[in-house]
């Protein structure tokens, strides 16, 4: 079975996917995939090195979150290869997706992806993140394998600024995070814990959806 086969038959079974146009995403998918693998020969972005693997691991593991957000204005936190931020700009091409990436090398991927692929909807910003000024008024800041959830939002929180009401924290976990909830501060509230089922994996995922109280 090649990529865009399995790449289409993971993402039917991913609920909320209903009006994608899945045979164009598993497209430009599976040529994303080709770009990562390839680059991460001599970039190491990932650990995960076989492409069938990343269809999992990846892509279907970034795209369980699209169900549970909100746009158009979204910030990918320390996306590195471009994870979640790249298959949620390819799932929903009428969003703004801000990929921050401190890292020289794989901010540079990132571009060579933004250009590849043709995303229109994609900015790039090679900063740290609590040095990042929002141009508009962002409705998700998200982050998938960033940092505690306690570090995240201290460093992320300013992005809401003004439409903090508005806006949610999303960080994507793995098994139900016990520790990291206990660590989080009084002004970081907690929404929804919503555990998420990635199509062929067996692990554990769990989205953490958080408010920030403004200053």
């Amino acid at each position: 079975m090649n990529l865009e086969k399995q790449l289409h038959d993971g993402l039917k079974a991913i609920p909320g996917l209903s009006s994608v146009d899945i045979a164009h995403l598993s497209s430009q998918l599976s040529r994303y995939i080709t770009l990562i693998t390839k680059w991460n020969s001599t970039h190491n972005l990932t650990s995960v090195r076989n492409p069938e693997s990343m269809i999992t691991r990846h892509m279907l593991d970034s795209l369980v979150a699209l169900p549970h957000i909100s746009g158009p204005n979204i910030v990918d936190v320390g996306s590195g290869a471009g994870l979640p931020g790249i298959p949620i700009a390819l799932a929903r091409p009428d969003w703004r997706v801000t990929l921050v990436e401190s890292n020289q090398k794989k901010a540079a991927f990132l571009q060579q992806a933004v250009v590849e692929l043709g995303l229109q909807n994609v900015t790039i910003k090679q900063e740290r993140i609590e040095k990042i000024k929002p141009e508009n008024k962002i409705n998700t800041v998200i982050s998938r394998a960033f940092s505690s959830l306690e570090r995240f939002m201290r460093l992320s929180k300013h992005l809401c600024g003004q439409n903090a009401e508005h806006c949610r924290f999303v960080a994507m976990k793995g098994a139900f995070p016990d520790m990291e909830l206990m660590q989080l501060p009084p002004g970081f509230p907690v929404e929804h814990i919503i555990p998420v089922t990635v199509p062929g994996l067996r692990a554990k995922r769990h989205l953490v959806i958080m408010r920030c109280h403004p200053e």
